[in-house]
């Protein structure tokens, strides 16, 4: 995705006007009126309205894109009340997107909420047409296959691809973003004042190709620092997902099988096994007992970081994630693997 290419829908370019260039001041002397004109031009379709999603969709909407586009054909539930800050008692039974359409409006009048709640929205045909109709998708707290799906349709259609979302503690963002190019500082002689900015072009993969990573070629401290424990676990419940199609563990008794997908996948991305032979049992069943609830904590940082990394991709000025961050909420820590990438 190019700054050229952004916003290239047949929907004619906004001008930003006197009055939303004094509401957006302050961003825009921070990453500059283009950027702006960017955000504002943009249209972007964000499905599951659940702790991630709210907290993206809030950064996202003040931040001043133009269009925002959320999917979910969820009620709200009484769990749902913890880390979803645009919903009240009384909207439990309600449609997620239903009942916080009118609290995401109030965060920015200027914003355009549409909300869309059939499930054949993302059949194949109609996913299609609606991909194309947008300039980002992001996809939250979804199965592996479900992102694979969407990934593929934005894949023909030329738009890049966001997906996050937490597992208990554990949260995890992974982008596509196509040939992406971005603007920065030429730093080729040094950090030098007054440097002239330089575009820089980044291949990304889909998330199939980045599946397929293999960790043989990375040195001994580098894998150590990536935390593959992280990593792997979140990858064995996307696959556990799959198997049971789309249930999570949410109890210890799915540990052992946890466990087992977890280290065959470990073996077949051939970690260093001196450095990291086998996922830590602690972990698995932590995760095997927590891995279906929302921590509001964690859904704030992931979703925090989902918004800054997709005004940064619109933006154009800064580097985005390359391209997938996991997050550990008993640490507070987080890496970024380069996943298939070339």
């Amino acid at each position: 995705m190019s700054p050229d290419e952004l916003g290239s829908k047949s929907a004619p370019v906004v001008e930003i006007t006197e009055d939303e260039a004094a509401l957006y001041d302050r961003q825009i002397r921070l990453w500059g009126l283009e950027a702006q004109q960017r955000m504002r031009n943009a249209t972007i379709f964000v499905a599951n309205l659940r702790g991630v999603a709210t907290e993206t969709v809030k950064n996202i909407v003040l931040a001043g894109i133009g269009k925002l586009i959320i999917w979910d054909c969820e009620d709200v539930a009484a769990e749902d009340l913890g880390a979803g800050f645009f919903f009240r008692d009384e909207d439990i039974g309600k449609k997620r997107v239903d009942a916080a359409k009118s609290r995401i409006e109030s965060l920015n009048p200027l914003v355009a909420v549409e909300a869309l709640t059939s499930p054949s929205v993302l059949e194949q045909e109609e996913l299609e047409k609606l991909v194309q109709s947008v300039d980002l998708v992001c996809i939250t707290d979804s199965g592996r296959d479900f992102i694979v799906r969407v990934n593929e349709a934005c894949r023909r259609t030329k738009r890049p691809l966001y997906a996050g979302g937490t597992y208990g503690l554990l949260g995890y963002i992974f982008c596509d973003l196509l040939e992406h190019e971005y603007i920065a500082p030429d730093r080729s002689g040094g950090k030098q004042e007054g440097a002239k900015d330089v575009r820089v072009t980044v291949s990304y993969s889909p998330l199939r190709e980045a599946l397929e990573h293999r960790w043989s070629g990375i040195p001994r401290r580098q894998t150590k620092s990536l935390n593959p424990a992280v990593v792997f676990i979140i990858l064995a419940l996307w696959e556990l997902q799959s198997i049971h199609q789309g249930h999570l563990p949410d109890d210890v008794k799915y540990a052992d099988e946890l466990e087992s997908v977890a280290n065959t996948l470990i073996a077949k991305a051939e970690v260093n096994k001196d450095i990291f032979p086998a996922i830590p049992r602690e972990l698995v069943e932590t995760t095997a007992t927590t891995a279906v609830h929302e921590f509001a904590p964690v859904c704030a940082v992931v979703g925090g970081m989902l918004a800054q990394d997709i005004l940064k991709a619109l933006g154009v000025r800064e580097a985005p994630l390359a391209n997938f961050f996991t997050f550990d909420g008993s640490t507070g820590g987080g890496t970024t693997v380069r996943m298939g990438m070339r």
